[in-house]
Order: C-alpha cells, then sequence, then structure tokens
C-alpha cells in the first residue's frame, strides 16, 4: 500500500483531532472505510453526546507539514513499504510516524537498551560494550534519548546503527542538551522517531507513549539499570505485551538502580551478562523468520493505562493492516432504525464486568457492527470502560 498525498493528509489530520489515538484511528477507518470519510462523520457521530469532536483543521495540518518538510520530516503510514511491520503488529502502533533520517535504519533487526538516568559508571561501560557488540552483529540499537544509559546506547551504536525515538515533536528535542546527538546519530546513517506533532513538548504521559514504540520497533529490549518504578520498566512491560524478548542486566542488591533489574530476572527475564547472552536469543529469531513478532503466544493480559485520552474502538475488529491496507471506502451498515431500542438492549447487556463484544452482539441479537456503533456513542457519553483484550463494562454513574 501506498498513501497518496490526499490520504496522507487526512490520515494526519484524523490522528491530530482531539481524543482520537491508536485504536480510536482504527475504529474509524474500520467502520467509515477511509480518513476521509471518518473526517466527514466525526461531528455528526459526537454531536448527540453533547461533547462534539471537532477535527483538526486543514490549516493546522498544513503547518506541520510545512514544518516537517524544514527539518527534513516525513510520515510513513501503517501499511507502506517503509513502515516496520514489526511496530504494526503491535495493538497500539502509531498509524503515522514522523521520520528523520534513514528509514533502513528502521526496518533492520533490532534490538532496545533501555535504562536509568542517574546510571551508575559500571552500568554505563556496561552498555557501551552491549551496544557495540550488537552493532557488530548486524543488529539496530534502539533507544529514547535519554541521559544515562539512552544516550549511551546511541553513542556506542552510530557505527553498527541507531534509532532513537522522542517523546517530543522533532522540533522539540528532549533533553535540549542531546540536539547534538541527534546531529550525529543522523550524519552517522541512523533515524529519529516521533509519534507526536511538530511543536510539541513532551509531558510526562507521552514517555510511556514513546516506550511502546521503542519496544514495538525491536526483537527484544535490554534493561541496563533500573529502580523499582523506573520508566524503563514500563518499556519492558509493553515488550511483554508485544510478545517480544525482555532481557535485564543483574545488579548488586545494594543499589536501588538494580532493584528493578532484579526484579525482571526473578520473574523470568534473561540474565544478560555479555552481548551473547543477547545474541542466543535474538539470531534464532532471525534465522527462523519470526521476524521481530515472535513469542506472542506468551503475551500477558495488557495493562490498561491513560496514555490517550482517546475514544476507544479497537474492540475485537481486525487488526490495523485489515483497516489500512487499501483505505477503500466500505459499506457502512447503519443500526436498527429502532435506535432506542437498540441501545436498551445493549445496555441491559452490560454490567461492571467487563465482556466482549461477540458475547455483547450474541446477547442482544444485535449485529457485531451496530454493537461497534452503539458502544461508541456510549463512550462518548462516558457510560462504558475499555480493557484490555476488547472486554467493555458499564461506569456506575455518581
Amino acid at each position: 500500500m501506498q498513501l497518496t498525498d490526499a490520504q496522507r493528509f487526512d490520515w494526519l489530520r484524523l490522528i491530530r483531532t482531539e481524543r482520537v489515538g491508536p485504536r480510536t484511528f482504527r475504529g474509524l477507518i474500520n467502520r467509515f472505510g477511509s480518513a476521509a470519510a471518518a473526517l466527514d462523520a466525526l461531528p455528526d457521530l459526537t454531536k448527540r453526546t453533547g461533547k462534539p469532536i471537532v477535527p483538526a483543521t486543514k490549516a493546522q495540518i498544513e503547518r506541520e507539514l510545512a514544518a516537517a518538510a524544514r527539518l527534513g520530516v516525513r510520515y510513513l503510514a501503517m501499511g507502506e513499504a517503509e513502515y516496520p511491520k514489526s511496530l504494526h503488529a503491535t495493538d497500539t502502533a502509531p498509524p503515522l510516524i514522523a521520520l528523520r533520517g534513514a528509514a533502513g535504519a528502521i526496518l533492520k533487526p533490532s534490538v532496545a537498551i533501555v535504562g536509568s538516568r542517574n546510571a551508575s559508571t559500571a552500568g554505563l561501560a556496561f552498555t557501551e560494550r552491549l551496544a557495540m557488540g550488537l552493532g557488530e552483529a548486524g543488529l539496530v540499537v534502539v533507544s529514547g534519548l535519554a541521559r544515562g544509559i539512552d544516550a549511551r546506547a546511541h553513542r556506542a551504536a552510530l557505527k553498527g546503527g541507531t534509532v532513537a525515538v522522542i517523546a517530543g515533536g522533532h522540533d522539540k528535542i528532549y533533553p535540549d542538551s542531546h540536539k547534538g546527538l541527534v546531529d550525529e546519530i543522523l550524519e552517522a546513517g541512523g533515524a529519529i522517531v516521533a509519534e507526536m506533532p511538530m511543536g510539541w513538548v513532551p509531558r510526562g504521559r507521552d514517555f510511556p507513549r514513546r516506550n511502546r514504540i521503542i519496544s514495538g520497533l525491536s526483537l527484544g529490549t535490554v534493561v541496563v539499570e533500573a529502580a523499582r518504578r523506573s520508566g524503563s520498566l514500563i518499556t519492558a512491560r509493553f515488550a511483554l505485551e508485544q510478545g517480544r524478548e525482555v532481557f535485564a542486566v543483574p545488579g548488586s542488591p545494594l543499589d536501588p538502580r538494580a532493584e528493578g533489574t532484579n526484579d525482571l530476572i526473578r520473574q523470568g527475564a534473561t540474565l544478560v551478562a555479555e552481548v551473547e547472552h543477547v545474541l542466543t536469543v535474538i539470531e534464532p529469531l532471525i534465522s527462523g523468520g519470526e521476524g521481530k513478532a515472535g513469542g506472542v503466544a506468551d503475551r500477558p493480559e495488557p495493562e490498561d493505562a491513560d496514555y490517550w485520552d482517546e475514544i476507544d474502538l479497537d474492540g475485537t475488529g481486525p487488526r490495523p493492516a485489515v483497516a489500512v491496507l487499501h483505505e477503500a471506502p466500505a459499506p457502512f451498515h447503519t443500526a436498527p432504525s429502532d435506535d432506542d431500542e437498540a441501545g436498551e438492549r445493549l445496555l441491559a447487556a452490560l454490567s461492571p464486568a467487563p465482556v466482549g463484544t461477540d458475547a455483547l452482539a450474541r446477547a442482544t441479537g444485535l449485529p457485531v457492527r451496530v454493537v461497534h456503533s452503539l458502544l461508541l456513542e456510549l463512550e462518548l457519553d462516558g457510560r462504558i470502560e475499555r480493557h484490555g483484550s476488547g472486554t467493555v463494562s458499564l461506569l456506575s454513574r455518581a
């Protein structure tokens, strides 16, 4: 698939719309067949709830594209040849990623290295040795451009290839002191990846959102030094949910920076004391043709977190690949003419206990498309809550 310029513009406009996140985007494309049709339908779709959602303006997107062009940033869409298949396979893959640098860097087999910002001298030394060894083995190193472990991993991997995933826009590098490191990565043939708009200053919850892209791009994630509440452990959890390998470097039980990594090892992460410990796990995944999405059967139940204030339409519908390969208008089946009666039947089938969309369709006798449509309206009205595995529950009203 290759989007036209007009389609890419519409995709960007839809994902930049308030309360439209990755799952919402997928749901809207599944329902309306194209981003253009979803944009046309969104205002009327949300009008009855009293919480109308107005799509991002064309002028806003034109400004973003102009700012991106000045930095040489381009947008890759799910399903396009240069969009990483490993990231596409994840449940919350960004519909569009903004890329600066070489697309080849994000398509090669890679391993993520993350860890403490306040890293020890030993931790930094081991990170350097590990990143260089992975590069010599032909693997790209992915990290988050943070101080400490991330920065050392990027610098050590410049020769072999490295990708930095940032939490803000391409023109808002954080920390500011790493603008020089960005230049080094680009000059070495690496890449910088962002999900957020140009001009976006990263906030606290943007970093966990970034972390799921770091793990999603990678065959596995190595955690080097992490306290028990470290953001690096969020990356490790995302890796597990995505069916990827998780590695941890052990440390002294007297060092708080090793508490998180030691916990990971006790929970089953692969202990890493030398680069071969990573390669012996990763190389069979590459040679065996499993790509970057091996171990899917062992995924834990995803944990819900408020990283997106979005209307979640994911449900049990198709994966993004089904929704976006052709972007062709799909027939839209409306709800029964007696909307109130159908809505009452659905409400009666809901309770505080999570239930799947298919089960709701069987219980109510309504088509799955109609259930999705009614759930959207209930969600916009703040009546239901989404959970993992496409389940929903009724929210109590005070």
